[in-house]
């Protein structure tokens, strides 16, 4: 091989090597371009930043950093973005299916229904004043022997009370007696003279009977012809004794009271009705009564009568209800505690009571718009009768109320409500202190 082949030959090898180079460099260049590309396209994923943490039970109280709170509970992070105040959202509050189970929230749909409203009252058991009886002779005399001689005593109607003398009734059946034995003398004189005498029997009869001498004693009197020196007094009614006054051998005067009589088989309870309840109490209502003294035991009654006035103090006005008394277990002085159940009207809608919150003035409930979302709505209520209120504004038939953890629900949406109205400054949290190392 000559000089000159020798140059051609390594001129060749030079120019295959360059090209092999370049071609590699343009296939690296095509992976390397193809293996970014992907990269590229792809965005890389953003962490949710977060703003502050918040107190857990709903208490307006952040923290910057992570900590606890009294109870050891963890501070709740707020993300970026969860605090905007869209509108009408401002105090809409979105809770997870988890938390809603520990939390143990229920709602209920408002419905229409029929309310009667209980009215319930503290009373007194008290004699019925038109079954009390008074024993007050109309004339001077004593006391000559007792058959009555204790309080709470019962008697039967004609039952002997006390034997009595007066000077005054031995008197007036002297002269009756003598009217009459004229009458029988004078049978044969002249008609003038038989009128007088008449008369005059006529007016003695009429003044024992004003003593409220009874129409036996005086036939008694009148069959033995002779005056008696005792006067048998007996019991009106059957009743018990509630007072006596009536000492053996005492002196009375007329219109004394000597005993008091009630007939306790039918009995009072003057109950005190507030007065914003009066107006669904109305005569001839029935009621129930319960008494310490017989606990799970009702007595029915019925309203007889409500008073003219109020109690100024108490701002309370009587009421009396009538109620029948089998056995006397109802004693004059008793307590009861009386209900009065007024007519249900026409339907109405309603919600349960657990599902209003009472701030002040104030009534709100928590309507869930959507399964985990929540908005507090004010309404305005009318009667209450059991466990349902009326809703008079503020809600349609089928929405749903929270009725159960709606406090905890609605402290959350307040906490809300009060970010989303403060300015960009105060509503993030202030950034920690720098400190210079000095």
């Amino acid at each position: 091989m000559n000089k000159t082949m020798a140059l051609a030959l390594a001129a060749a090898v030079v120019a295959a090597l360059g090209a092999g180079y370049w071609l590699g460099g343009q296939r690296a260049g095509q992976v390397v371009t193809t293996a970014q590309t992907p990269s590229a396209a792809k965005p890389a994923t953003r962490e949710r930043k977060i703003l502050f943490y918040r107190n857990p039970m709903g208490l307006p109280d952040t923290s910057p950093v992570p900590k606890k709170d009294q109870m050891g509970m963890d501070y709740i992070p707020v993300y970026e973005g969860e605090e905007a105040n869209e509108p009408g959202q401002a105090r809409q509050v979105r809770i997870s299916s988890e938390k809603i189970q520990q939390l143990g929230v229920r709602s209920e749909a408002a419905t229409l229904r029929s309310l009667s409203r209980s009215v319930h009252a503290v009373g007194r058991i008290e004699i019925d004043e038109r079954l009390s009886h008074t024993v007050a002779p109309k004339f001077e005399g004593w006391i000559d022997k007792l058959y009555v001689n204790t309080t709470g005593q019962e008697v039967k109607r004609g039952q002997p009370l006390m034997d009595v003398y007066s000077p005054d009734l031995v008197s007036a059946q002297n002269e009756y007696f003598i009217a009459r034995q004229g009458e029988t003398s004078l049978r044969h004189a002249t008609p003038e003279a038989q009128e007088s005498m008449k008369q005059l029997a006529e007016a003695s009869l009429a003044r024992l009977n004003n003593w409220d001498i009874s129409a036996g004693q005086l036939q008694d009197l009148s069959k033995s012809g002779n005056a008696r020196r005792t006067l048998t007094f007996r019991a009106p009614v059957n009743g018990i004794v509630i007072e006596k006054k009536a000492v053996q051998g005492m002196r009375f005067m007329p219109g004394d009271v000597l005993y008091q009589i009630a007939d306790l088989s039918s009995v009072w309870i003057v109950a005190d009705v507030f007065e914003q309840d009066l107006a669904l109490v109305r005569p001839g209502e029935n009621a129930r009564a319960m008494l310490n003294a017989y606990p799970g035991k009702a007595f029915s009654a019925r309203v007889s009568y409500v008073y003219p006035t109020l109690n100024p103090q108490t701002r309370t006005v009587p009421v009396r209800l009538e109620l029948a008394n089998p056995g006397g277990l109802l004693k004059p002085g008793m307590y009861a505690d009386v209900e009065l159940s007024t007519p249900a009207g026409g339907k109405v809608l309603t919600v349960p009571a657990s599902a209003v919150i009472y701030s002040g003035k104030n009534q709100t409930v928590l309507v869930e718009l959507a399964p985990g979302r929540f908005e507090p709505r004010p309404v305005k209520l009318g009667m209450q009768g059991g466990d349902y209120v009326e809703v008079l504004e503020g809600l349609t038939e089928s929405e749903k109320v929270v009725v159960s953890a709606n406090f905890l629900i609605d402290s959350e949406s307040n906490l809300k409500a009060a970010f989303s109205g403060m300015s960009g400054s105060q509503a993030k949290p202030a950034a920690p202190p720098e400190h210079n190392g000095h």
